[in-house]
Order: C-alpha cells, then structure tokens, then sequence
C-alpha cells in the first residue's frame, strides 16, 4: 500500500471552527460585526497590543498600514527577499518602494545594506519576519528612530513568534497579518492591522469601510476592506489551538533540525537568538556540488517519494519584470543566491513523528 502524501501545508478545520462558521451563516449577520469587534479584541489581547483592526486579507492590512502616513513619493526600505505585497501596497499607497539586500543566514532584511539606500525622501521601513524568523526588534527600533523612521512590520508568516517572551504584534508602529489558508492561523481570506497608535488605528477602521467617519457621512477617501464575521468566527475558534498548532510545528522544526543537521550540502535559516520563530515554513538552501543535486533536482525526488516542497521565493522583488520596469534594474547578490537554492520543506502542524522521518530520511537519500 503506498505511504500517504505529506502535503506543504495542513488547511483543515475543526469540529469547532466549521459549527462557528456556520453559527454565523444562520444568523444572516455575515458582513463585519460582533465577530469581528470580538476577534479584534481577543486577537489584541493574545498579541499584546493596544488595537487590532481586522480588514479583508494580509495585503489588505499593508495598504491600510501605508495609508495611515505615506505621502507621494515617500520611500519605504524592503527586504527583496519577500512575497510582492509586502513591496506592491507601498506603491499602491502612492510611495516607492527601495529593494534591500537580506543577511544570507537568517535570509531577513540587512540593515547595513539598507542604510546605504537610505535618502532625504525615506519615510518607513518594512521588515518581514520571514518564515516565522524573527527580526531582532531592537535594532530595527534603534534604526528607525535615528532616521525617523516608521517601522511597518511584516508578520503575515509570524503568528504567535515572540521576541525576548513577547509576541511580535506587541511592537509599534504597525504589524500586519495575513489569515491566508496556508498561514498558522488561518480563516480562508482576511487580515489584521495591529498597532498601540490610536490615531493610525482610527484611520484604518474608516479606510477600510470606504472612509465612512458616520452613517453615509464619508470624510475621507476610503476602501471595503472588510473582513466577514464568517471568517471572524473561524478565527476566534483558531486561537484556542494556536498554541497546540505552533508547539507541534516547533516539535517538527526540532526533528528536522536534528536529523538534517549532518547531511552535506544543505544549509538551513538561523534563527535570530532570543527569539521563538513560528516556523510558517522550514527553508533550506541547497548547495548542488556538495548534495549532488541542485534544489529543483531535490524538489523532484521528494515529489517522487510523495513529498510536496515549496520555493519560497524563486526571484526577489527586484528582479520581478514590473519593478524592473518602474524602477530599473538592480544587483542584489545574497536575495539571487537564496532564489536559486531555497527550498521549503514540509513542517506544519499536521504533520506526525513519523511524516518527518520520512522527510529526513528522503533527504538523505536523495543525495548525489
């Protein structure tokens, strides 16, 4: 009988989950309401924030993010080594996004190198807490108050990571999170701005309704950017096992750390010390002289064994043909390497002992 397919990612629900969703559906109160109001303030409480503003989806919350201050033709510093909306809502927003080389190890936005690209118009930066890595929060802080700058953290991979025992949507200014079906804590579409700025939280509640400040009374330009209380419900639900989700993906990190950390030719992220990453994803990097087969020929041997794998991403933003074209072209050395030999294996909260050893053990033998 041949063995089960380990999947990239588990995106089933519970028992618990689908009855809130339906709860909701009976109702006929679908549109953003007390589910969302209560899924704000439980999700504001879990994270340690002031406000948590709930919107339609992860890119979503980076537009209302750059909305709440940018101004045409400010400049946001972006990791190159990241999903496009992280860099796409800054030109939405009307500012311009300046692509940042990443540290080859942590694969996280280089600070060094974005001090380089700093000018008189930088206004922000956007870190992502990539893969569930978290940033080292401090230097971050320290760098954005010495150039005054707005820090608009990426954490759509990040649920539940901490920093120093705290959850990373506990740092200002903005935090914005993605309930994407393939994210840690997902509900099918929908996002969250976090943020303990009570004016910046105002603005994007009234941004995400169409700029509605009362009853048909509209003060401002705005979007629906709402979130639905079917996905709020779902949410809810899932925070009670957030917890249960990232210890059983921490366990897997644990167990592919251990039985990867011999086999030549792979390299994985590190981990940024004082941290606990939420291992959205498990990323190695793959040295074709030294494993014998390059990262597309791995890929293609675990798909053989039944195990689907991830490239996350095979291109930085810089090299993407629509910023090449609005932007020109750029060299970013440590963002191309990781492009071509980054690949992602299964570590979701799915996943059993045994699933991993299988993992381990294709890996293994798949060299050469």
């Amino acid at each position: 009988m041949p063995e089960k397919p380990i999947t990239i990612a588990d995106t089933r629900l519970t028992e618990s989950e689908m009855e809130a969703a339906v709860r909701v559906l009976r109702s006929g109160m679908l549109r953003q309401g007390k589910e969302c109001e209560a899924f704000e303030a439980e999700f504001a409480a879990r994270v340690g924030a002031r406000f948590a503003i709930t919107c339609a989806n992860g890119t979503a919350a980076l537009h209302l993010a750059y909305l709440t201050f940018l101004k045409p033709g400010d400049e946001v510093l972006v990791p190159s080594f990241t999903f496009i909306a992280t860099a796409s809502m800054v030109t939405f927003a009307g500012g311009r996004p300046v692509f940042c080389d990443v540290d080859p190890e942590s694969f996280l936005m280089d600070l060094e190198d974005a001090a380089t690209r700093i000018s008189p118009r930088t206004r922000a930066l956007a870190p992502v807490h990539l893969f569930g890595n978290v940033c080292d929060i401090s230097r971050f802080q320290d760098f954005a108050r010495r150039h005054g700058l707005v820090t608009v953290w990426d954490a759509a991979q990040a649920h539940g990571a901490t920093y120093q025992g705290r959850d990373v949507g506990s740092f200002g200014d903005l935090v914005c999170y993605s309930f994407y079906p393939t994210k840690n804590l997902f509900v099918g579409e929908g996002g969250m701005v976090c943020t303990d700025n009570p004016e910046y939280a105002q603005i994007i509640g009234y941004l995400r309704t169409h700029g509605q400040t009362g009853p048909y009374l509209h003060t401002m330009l705005g979007l629906n950017y709402r979130m639905t209380d079917v996905e709020a419900a779902i949410g809810r639900e899932q925070l009670k096992r957030l917890d249960k989700m990232l210890a059983r993906r921490r366990r897997n990190a644990a167990l592919l750390n251990e039985g990867l950390k011999s086999v030549p030719g792979l390299k994985r992220q590190t981990i940024t010390p004082g941290t606990e990453s939420a291992w959205h994803q498990y990323c190695i990097l793959v040295d074709p002289q030294e494993y014998g087969k390059n990262r597309n020929e791995l890929a293609a041997y675990l798909r053989l064994k039944g195990i689907a794998t991830g490239v996350h991403y095979p291109r930085g933003l810089h090299q993407q043909p629509i910023f090449q074209q609005m932007y020109g072209e750029s060299h970013l050395p440590h963002t191309e390497y990781l492009a071509e030999n980054i690949l992602a294996l299964p570590v979701h909260h799915g996943l059993t002992d045994e699933d991993i050893g299988r993992i381990v053990d294709a890996v293994q033998s798949g060299r050469g």
